[in-house]
């Protein structure tokens, strides 16, 4: 039993018995109008990000092609996009340390704060949404939600072992006062409006 199996175990044993549901979350006015691409893009771009709609079927990555022309290591996590760094099969997070561009699909978007939802299967390496230089995140319309409660209603906060919401790219002020981007993680982050493919099934 590994260490964290048995740290695991013995919270189990140790749980105290009945039921704790959580707290019901209520149902606030939205702050946003019915435009919720407009919103989230307006947003998005007070903290740092940008908002690309995506190219023509034959080349949807268009508008971020010129990031990508000056990357050497892609890793992507989406079918649309072939990378040259296999998220499959790193072993470790710092595999992801060298990642000039992480392309991965978002699982919804909040337009009232410009955020995107990642669980650990969208990104296949969690590391990877802090360790590239830059990120960028694939987001059909669709998925964009009015708030954050509307967020907290989704299933991936409960069926989810990870779960991330992100705000435009890593950002600090803390020196003199002046606005770094990439301190702490990606220097940009850029949303691509690109549907999401529906599989056959």
């Amino acid at each position: 039993m590994s260490a964290r199996e048995a740290i695991f175990a013995r919270l189990e044993a140790n749980r105290p018995a009945g039921d704790f549901p959580l707290p019901e979350v209520p149902v606030f006015e939205p702050l946003v109008g019915d435009d919720l691409v407009a919103a989230f893009t307006e947003r998005l771009a007070r903290m740092g990000g940008r908002v690309e709609r995506a190219g023509s079927p034959a080349d949807p990555f268009a508008p971020v092609r010129s990031r990508l022309a000056g990357a050497a290591v892609i890793a992507s996590a989406v079918p649309e996009f072939a990378g040259n760094r296999d998220l499959r099969a790193a072993r470790r997070p710092q595999e992801m340390a060298d990642v000039d561009v992480a392309i991965v699909r978002a699982r919804f978007g909040v337009a009232e704060t410009g955020s995107v939802l990642f669980t650990e299967s969208d990104l296949i390496v969690n590391a990877v949404a802090y360790l590239a230089q830059h990120l960028i995140v694939l987001l059909d319309p669709a998925d964009l939600l009015v708030n954050i409660q509307a967020a907290y209603r989704r299933p991936e906060f409960g069926q989810s072992a990870y779960a991330v919401l992100h705000t435009g790219p890593s950002a600090t002020a803390d020196i003199e006062g002046v606005l770094i981007h990439g301190a702490q993680g990606v220097r940009s982050l850029t949303v691509l409006l690109l549907q999401r493919k529906i599989e056959a099934g």
